[in-house]
Formats: C-alpha cells, sequence, structure tokens
C-alpha cells in the first residue's frame, strides 16, 4: 500500500491509471452520500439506525406480485423520493470524464440511484439495478419506470410478456445475470480498478477488486476511511471523491499534455 502526502498520492495513481490498458470503477455508497443520499449501512445509515428490512423481499413479492404493484401503484405513493432530489457531485462528474477521456472502460457501481448515468457515464454496470427502471423477471429486458403501462397488475413485459418487477434487487433475489457476467468478465480484462466509495465487504461486488489484484492488476482506493480492502490497495486516497476525483482528472490531463 502507498502511503503518503495526498497530492503525491493522486500523482501516483494518475500515473498508474495513465499507463493501465484496462481501467474499471467499482462505486459504492460513499460517492452518493456527497450528494446527500444517506447510506444504508454505517455511520448515518438508514438501516443503522432503523435495523435491517426483512432478508425475504423478493419471496414475498414472488408470492403475492399483484399486491405488491397494487400497493406501489397507489395513488399519492411516490416511490425512489431519496433520490429525487439528488444532483451528480463533482465525483460523479470526474468519472464521466475519464471515460470520456478514454482511461476508463467501464463503471461498475452498487448505487441504484442514477446519478452516474446523470453526470455522463455512458459504460454503467449497475450491480444492484436501477431505481428508475423496471426489469422483466423472464427476459431481463428493461424499461424506464416513467410512463410504463400498469392498466395491468403485475405490469407485463411488452418484450416476452413475462412479470415485470422494479431494476432494484430485492433481498433475497439473485442478480440478475446478465449484469452480473459481464461484471465479471471486465474484471478479468482489467489491470487496474479504482474502488470509490465503498467498504468492499458486501459480495459479491466485494470479490470484484479481488480478481484484478489475484490477476496481477492494481488497485486504487478512494475512500475518507480505512476499509478492509485498504491493506491491499496499491494507492490509498484517504479523501472524499468529490474532492480527490477532480483532482486525479487533472492530473491525467496534465500527464497526456
Amino acid at each position: 500500500m502507498d502511503n503518503g502526502d495526498s497530492s503525491d498520492l493522486i500523482k501516483r495513481a494518475a500515473q498508474l491509471i495513465f499507463s493501465a490498458e484496462y481501467v474499471l470503477a467499482l462505486t459504492g455508497a460513499g460517492v452518493s452520500v456527497e450528494s446527500g443520499i444517506r447510506p444504508f449501512r454505517g455511520p448515518g445509515g438508514i438501516w443503522t439506525e432503523r435495523g435491517e428490512p426483512p432478508m425475504d423481499g423478493y419471496r414475498r413479492f414472488m408470492a403475492d406480485p399483484k399486491a405488491y404493484w397494487e400497493n406501489r401503484t397507489k395513488p399519492g405513493r411516490s416511490g425512489g423520493s431519496r433520490y429525487r432530489e439528488a444532483k451528480p457531485n463533482p465525483g460523479h462528474k470526474a468519472l464521466a470524464e475519464l471515460e470520456e477521456m478514454g482511461h476508463l472502460k467501464w463503471l461498475i457501481t452498487q448505487n441504484v440511484d442514477n446519478l452516474h448515468t446523470e453526470a455522463g457515464s455512458r459504460n454503467v454496470l449497475e450491480i444492484h439495478g436501477n431505481s428508475r427502471k423496471l426489469r422483466c423477471t423472464s427476459c431481463n429486458a428493461r424499461f424506464p419506470r416513467e410512463g410504463f403501462d400498469f392498466s395491468e397488475l403485475p405490469p407485463k413485459c411488452p418484450v416476452c410478456g413475462g412479470m415485470v418487477k422494479g431494476d432494484t434487487v430485492m433481498f433475497g433475489e439473485p442478480i440478475p445475470s446478465d449484469v452480473l457476467n459481464r461484471c465479471f468478465e471486465e474484471s478479468q480484462r482489467s489491470d487496474c480498478m479504482l474502488v470509490v466509495g465503498t467498504s468492499a465487504v458486501v459480495h459479491p461486488a466485494a470479490s470484484l477488486p479481488l480478481i484484478v489484484k489475484r490477476n496481477g492488476g492494481v488497485l486504487i482506493e478512494v475512500n475518507p476511511h480505512e476499509t478492509e480492502l485498504s491493506g491491499i490497495c496499491n494507492v490509498c486516497i484517504e479523501a472524499p471523491s468529490g474532492e480527490s476525483l477532480p483532482e486525479l482528472v487533472s492530473e491525467i490531463k496534465r500527464l497526456k499534455g
């Protein structure tokens, strides 16, 4: 692990990214905290305060999907309110710029708030889904929630006729295979991963940096707090992503000349 002055660490991280051939980013709740979204776990977390929700959410949904959707589509009910007012912060925008510059191939996020896409990132793998989308339980086709036809409950997939649920992965629900497989494939190709705003303890996302490291790649951690992953990272930048990632992008631009 590289320790030292913050500016030196950012320079070292920039050099690693600049010289790498296939850079990925893995982001977690810490990135969105800087946009005013409370995390679920850890200090200030919703579940830390209120306790974790039932672990059988997906089983209960599948047992009576019509009742679930009747409750979700009640007049006056608005889903995703905790994300509605949030806007991308400089950390989100820096990652989008890193992709635009050609130095970031894919961004894997555990967040469901859509802020990476709003910031301009295009190659985004949402391992836990997206609160603004719906997903077919049969063919995994995804659709914008806004404007979807809810005249029949549970709603039907316009592609294959299968049952539609929210894209956000519920407790007890398998992560959609199309996304999960792509995350593992990209991690196998990567020689450098930015791990930003995540404690990297929740699987399967936690296993992705280990794949990169096992294959001889480098890990760059950006997090105000030390994590269980810190000990195997090549560089640890202990600062909020909204502050450090724009500096990292500026340093890479300097290297590009």
